[in-house]
């Protein structure tokens, strides 16, 4: 269990919501994926041991999240889009250090 790892929880926490979305079966599938690979690539690059792999899966969890994104657009369901731009900005300074 990972504790403590702000951008985990909140992407737990845009997982929870992004399961209680109705839409269309492909589309809340969709959702339902690229929400949890968030999650999952988050939690993934945080037990690799060097800064470049951890750096690859949050980038990969990045990439799921701009796709979860449009998904929210997409179901019109932007009541979830603030947790999903906050989450943004986590990953965003996980992928890019320097730029802070």
């Amino acid at each position: 269990m990972i504790k403590g790892f702000r951008t985990y929880d909140l992407a737990l926490e845009l997982y929870g919501k992004c399961e209680t979305i109705k839409a269309k079966h492909h589309l809340k599938d969709q959702l339902s994926r690229a929400s949890l690979s968030i999650v999952l690539n988050i939690a993934e690059g945080s037990g690799k041991p060097t800064q470049a792999d951890k750096r690859r899966f949050y980038s990969i969890a990045l990439g799921s999240l701009r796709e979860t994104q449009a998904l929210l657009q997409i179901t019109n369901s932007t009541a979830h889009y603030e947790l999903s731009h906050r989450l943004g900005g986590h990953l965003y300074r996980l992928v890019h250090p320097g730029n802070q």
